[in-house]
């Protein structure tokens, strides 16, 4: 008989191939595969990934991060989430000061990158044209990640990177039975809400260059975002 830690690696590895070949939704096939062809002028000699992007990290994390959609030229190339583009360049380091990320750094698959009691997936597993998939697309993917959240059994907070990943966890929450509406729960930047599970979400604004780069989104108020979210896991 396996044991539960082999039997969770095995569903986790299912899941994850299974990500991995869709082809459910027609605009995003084509936009991934026409960018990993295309490419972009820094990144001529990369075999773009261009497939969907499954989840990464620890499967027994206490701490869920749920993000918008691979970029076209960072997971859409690499193949692993917040890899290779501003937003990973800016998020990795927070998670390594804040004890979450085994180093500062994230450049591709293979180079040595661990989560420690942490795990990232996203609302669309595809890049989506102009960073927006749509909620056709969104619906399609929430069949992944309803079993994803569903085999993270250890989730103590989860942590919403913008308000696209806030709303589809609301959305989870509805379809699950969870909660009944959306009504209570207003995203912002550090907004809390304890769940009816004892679970917690915490909103923070998503790590795009757009927000980093103009300070909307510093990193003191992204790591304290992880602060807060280390404390409440272990409460």
């Amino acid at each position: 008989m396996k044991s539960s830690t082999a039997l969770s690696k095995a569903q986790f590895a299912i899941l994850h191939q299974q990500v991995t070949n869709c082809t459910l939704c027609p605009r995003l096939v084509e936009y991934r595969e026409r960018i990993g062809r295309e490419k972009r002028r820094a990144y001529m000699d990369w075999d773009y990934w261009a497939k969907p992007v499954p989840g990464f990290g620890d499967i027994n994390a206490r701490v869920v991060i749920l993000g918008l959609a691979p970029g076209a030229h960072g997971s859409n190339r690499t193949g692993r989430p917040f890899t290779g583009d501003g937003s990973g360049y800016f998020m990795y380091p927070v998670l390594y000061e804040t004890g979450f990320a085994s180093q500062p750094n994230a450049t591709h698959l293979g180079d040595g990158m661990e989560l420690k009691d942490a795990y990232i997936t996203a609302a669309a597993h595809c890049a989506p044209p102009l960073n927006k998939p749509t909620p056709e697309e969104l619906s399609n993917c929430s069949v992944f990640l309803d079993r994803e959240l569903a085999l993270l059994k250890n989730t103590r907070v989860l942590v919403a990177l913008g308000k696209i990943g806030f709303d589809t966890y609301l959305r989870h929450l509805k379809r699950t039975g969870e909660i009944q509406s959306a009504s209570a729960f207003g995203f912002g930047h550090a907004a809390e809400y304890k769940l009816p599970n004892g679970r917690y979400l915490l909103a923070s604004y998503h790590p795009s260059m757009q927000n980093t780069n103009t300070g909307k989104l510093t990193e003191r108020m992204f790591a304290d975002i992880f602060r807060r979210a280390s404390r409440l896991a272990q409460r």
